[in-house]
């Protein structure tokens, strides 16, 4: 008897245990989703990364037109932002 009643205690105690590492798994906090928040943090570095180099490459752009150089700023006014003198007119070549 004092055996049957080890043996019930023991499978209590794992059925617990395994409830217990369950819930700490696949709860709305669980590993999983730490997990999950762990991946997309890493997503998020590398995207402000990108970005940070995109605004230096701005910057070194914005730095090139500051100094007063017209040609340029024609220039990247015309390809960049399809802008025109007076009395021009763009003409469109589509390519396939």
């Amino acid at each position: 008897m004092m055996f049957k009643k080890n043996k019930i205690i023991r499978y209590i105690f794992l059925l617990t245990v395994l409830i217990g590492l369950g819930f700490l798994v696949f709860n709305e906090s669980g590993f999983i989703k730490y997990l999950k928040l762990k991946n997309e943090v890493k997503e998020l570095r590398n995207e402000v990364s990108e970005k940070e180099l995109e605004n230096k490459s701005r910057e070194a752009e914005i730095d090139s037109l500051d100094k007063k150089n017209p040609a340029k700023i024609e220039r990247t006014a015309r390809e960049k932002y399809g802008m025109m003198k007076k009395g021009e007119k763009i003409i469109k070549v589509d390519e396939k």
